[in-house]
């Protein structure tokens, strides 16, 4: 038997990506994954659904700028 080196499943989320999008309504910002594109989002803050065609995308996982 050997021991894993990952924890299980640890494959399926290997290529996931995180995007910051703020709310058009608002401003207030939504960490959104990018398997997470097929659900419906609302704003933390004004609860308003964030529609990914008119949010403004801030900042993401492959973004290497400070924040």
């Amino acid at each position: 038997m050997t021991t894993p080196t990952h924890c299980p499943g640890f494959e399926s989320f290997k290529n996931l990506k995180s995007f910051i999008c703020k709310c058009s309504s608002c401003g207030a910002e939504k960490e959104i994954f990018s398997d997470e594109f097929k659900l419906k989002h609302k704003c933390v803050k004004c609860h308003q659904p964030i529609d990914f065609q008119s949010c403004e995308y801030y900042a993401g996982g492959d973004d290497e700028t400070l924040r």
